[in-house]
């Protein structure tokens, strides 16, 4: 057997070869690599300075039933001390010693005793650790104890070797920067290269989805996962509008990016027999449906695909990662959970013994994100990832339904059931915000309903993100904007609030409107020669009625605002007039409903001046009182905020009449005065005639974008100064400004139950289901 110093251990060397990491020295890892390099007195003192320690042998084929374990036990030999280094035993294979069972203990006890002796005349004999059973070549054994590793002291060494071995780790780290590099060219070589992303088939079901389209395929684009892993399955039929052509023109453009493409169209039929809208789901379309799932699953499985990825074509996934999100939960069914308008989502908590929906304690907290994570849960839809690699996948099926399926026919519950029936968990994840989806609609719905629901999804990831681009291969026909029969609409805007400014030019432009941007006047600019120059004077008495300060800076900058607008309308004459500030939020419907009430307005020759489209109602002791023969709209009671609000010519006459610059306050607690229902008296007897009619809409079409204490949440009103005295600070405590809270909930007798309700406001409504 060849000596250690004659043999080449690179090849158990810790960084090239991980299973030999525990059982070799640090610096003994360093000295393999730069045994051949380093001169040969480096060499030298490297051995009188090494601690005893034990370096793997070659192993013969391993007899896995010999350990205990399992695995494989390291061969061990001993390198004798420092002392005895020029006597190291020259042995050679043929006159190695080979132990059996009965002479473990005798060697063990021999080297013991030469451990534990203070002094070392003379090495042990050269022992290699190596058992041999009767039969068969010799393997590892876990009942051989490897000895203890010891430190070698100083006494052997001279006063240089010492300088030096102080210098060897600087020397060994100057010597190898990186793992990947060695000090001479043939010591170096290249790291692996990563593995390539899995195989994901992305199955696409479309039917009527034109609306969505651009945005989704845009979505699908920017997904953050290469292209050439990703394999499109893609189906449409029974369409009324052009979605056939809008995928197809889609597929020709991208699909050299991707893997594989299966296009599977069909023109004809454009509807399914005894359906009475394309909103509506008899069992045709739910079998049609499970029937095309689980074509994608088969080519999928065909195909070799790690994953299916299916999404419904009106899922918008903002979240550019994912689909490795997904694959690192290490689940075989997961699902992201998508955001709505409501509080439904993509996921059931509850299931009853006939496989509809149930409602949990569980499911809210979820949908809501106070708790986060992935949960267990019944039931998920619409977007969702299948580990194919999972050997239970394969008992996954869309149809036909398990043998022993019994509930209602859904293609949703079926492929749950099958889930069950398969032992398969699914999972939903909230651990961040994924994407959004629209609320589904009633079966009676039509395609434009379903265009403005899901145009209303856009505009609500347009309050907290930056808006979704569509697809670059898609060319679009551009939008016709119009003021939906006013005369104007206003918009106030700071100048310096771009942010503001930009996401609501952007929102009214999807909703095809036409604005003027008024550039509001900002407090922070006023000084007291400039605000005396005005004639402003507040109104005696006048006190917040939270904070008991007087007016601040912020709030007579936004009564400035209005105040011109209410000018602008008298000197041009304008009939009918929408004002609008820049931090709200529209409602779904928003446009089709607010011309739906002007018009019942004009028709039924209501007499307005002024028509809350958002606001905070204070009152809320007892109902308003609806107006008859006229859908959504009740006499307004005291409210505050004026995030939107119609007016009419003679509606701004009588807010100028009233002469506010002279006896200012608040624009939200002037319009309550100016139409007789502020609750403090004392602020109404200052204004002789108070004869504005006011209404508001009910339910309202604009709500703020923030609340007090929502993230984001940015006052220009009540963080500011008094308006006389710029020494004054008003920066309150905004988690306790009750003036911005979110409306408080109405009691049952205050809702205002009796007013009109259209279809619209029944499909817009806030619920799981």
């Amino acid at each position: 057997m060849h000596s250690v110093g004659r043999q080449d251990l690179s090849r158990y060397d810790a960084m090239v070869n991980s299973e030999h990491a525990l059982f070799i020295h640090p610096v003994t890892i360093f000295h393999s690599i730069l045994r051949d390099s380093l001169t040969s007195y480096i060499q030298s003192v490297m051995r009188y300075s090494l601690p005893q320690q034990f370096v793997p042998l070659p192993v013969s084929p391993i007899n896995p039933c010999s350990s205990p374990s399992g695995f494989p036990e390291p061969a061990y030999e001993l390198l004798p001390p420092a002392d005895c280094w020029e006597n190291f035993c020259q042995t050679s294979a043929g006159s190695s010693e080979t132990l059996t069972p009965s002479t473990v203990s005798e060697r063990d006890d021999t080297l013991t005793n030469w451990e534990n002796s203070g002094n070392h005349p003379a090495p042990p004999p050269c022992i290699h650790y190596r058992h041999n059973t009767t039969a068969g070549p010799p393997v590892t054994t876990s009942l051989l104890r490897p000895p203890p590793v010891r430190r070698a002291t100083t006494e052997f060494l001279s006063p240089a070797m010492l300088r030096v071995t102080s210098l060897l780790p600087a020397l060994l780290f100057v010597l190898l920067p990186g793992l990947s590099r060695g000090y001479f060219p043939e010591e170096r070589w290249s790291p692996e290269s990563p593995l390539l992303a899995p195989r994901v088939v992305l199955a696409l079901v479309c039917r009527n989805s034109a609306h969505s389209l651009p945005l989704f395929l845009g979505t699908i684009e920017r997904l953050n996962y290469p292209k050439d892993r990703i394999a499109l399955w893609v189906a449409t039929d029974h369409n009324l509008d052009n979605t056939t052509a809008i995928l197809r023109d889609w597929l020709i453009k991208v699909q050299n990016y991707y893997h594989y493409v299966e296009w599977r169209p069909e023109d004809e039929p454009s509807a399914f027999e005894d359906e009475v809208g394309p909103k509506h789901w008899n069992n045709l379309r739910y079998e049609h449906v499970m029937k095309l799932r689980q074509a994608a699953l088969d080519t999928a499985r065909e195909i070799w695909a790690d994953y299916l990825l299916v999404v419904d074509c009106d899922n918008l996934l903002t979240n550019q990662d994912v689909l490795w999100k997904l694959m690192r939960e290490n689940k075989t069914i997961v699902a992201p959970m998508l955001e709505s308008r409501a509080a439904y989502s993509n996921f059931w908590c509850g299931m009853t013994s006939q496989g509809y929906y149930k409602r949990t304690p569980a499911y809210m907290p979820i949908r809501k994100q106070e708790r986060r994570g992935c949960f267990a849960v019944p039931m998920v839809h619409s977007t969702y990832l299948v580990d194919l690699r999972k050997e239970t996948s394969r008992q996954l099926a869309f149809y036909p339904p398990h043998p022993e399926y019994s509930w209602t026919l859904d293609d949703v519950i079926v492929f749950a059931y099958s889930a069950r029936m398969a032992d398969v968990q699914m999972y939903v994840c909230n651990k961040e915000t994924y994407g959004y989806f629209p609320v589904p609609m009633r079966s009676h719905a039509t395609l434009q309903d379903e265009a403005e629901s899901f145009l209303h999804t856009h505009l609500e990831i347009m309050v907290k993100n930056p808006p979704l681009e569509p697809s670059s291969f898609l060319s679009l026909p551009p939008k016709q904007s119009n003021k939906m029969g006013f005369d104007e609409v206003f918009m106030i805007n700071l100048v310096r609030r771009s942010d503001r400014r930009e996401r609501m030019q952007r929102a009214l432009y999807e909703q095809e409107l036409n604005c003027k941007v008024v550039a509001a006047v900002d407090g922070k600019a006023l000084n007291k020669s400039e605000i005396e120059s005005m004639g402003i004077k507040m109104l005696p008495g006048y006190k917040d009625p939270y904070h008991g300060r007087p007016l601040t800076k912020g709030e007579l900058g936004c009564f400035l605002s209005h105040y011109n607008i209410w000018k602008e309308i008298a000197d041009r004459g304008l009939q009918t007039s929408l004002v609008i500030e820049d931090d709200l939020r529209f409602e779904v419907f928003f446009k089709r409903r607010l011309q739906n009430l002007l018009q019942e307005v004009t028709t039924h020759k209501l007499d307005w001046d002024l028509i809350y489209i958002g606001r905070k109602r204070m009152q809320v002791d007892h109902s308003e009182k609806s107006v008859p023969n006229i859908h959504n709209l009740v006499e307004a009671d005291y409210s505050y905020w004026t995030l939107g609000y119609m007016l009419s010519l003679q509606g701004a006459q009588k807010l100028l009449r009233a002469k506010p610059l002279t006896k200012m306050l608040p624009v939200d607690e002037f319009l309550p005065v100016m139409y007789n229902k502020h609750p403090v008296s004392e602020y109404m007897d200052h204004f002789e005639r108070r004869d504005l009619r006011a209404f508001s809409a009910e339910p309202l079409l604009v709500y703020p974008t923030h609340y007090t204490g929502d993230p984001g949440y940015i006052s220009d009103t009540e963080t500011s100064v008094v308006w006389d005295n710029e020494t004054v600070k008003t920066d309150w405590d905004r988690a306790k400004s009750r003036k911005t809270q979110e409306q408080e909930e109405l009691s049952f007798e205050a809702q205002n139950s009796d007013v009109l309700q259209s279809e619209l406001e029944n499909w817009s409504k806030r619920d799981e289901l």
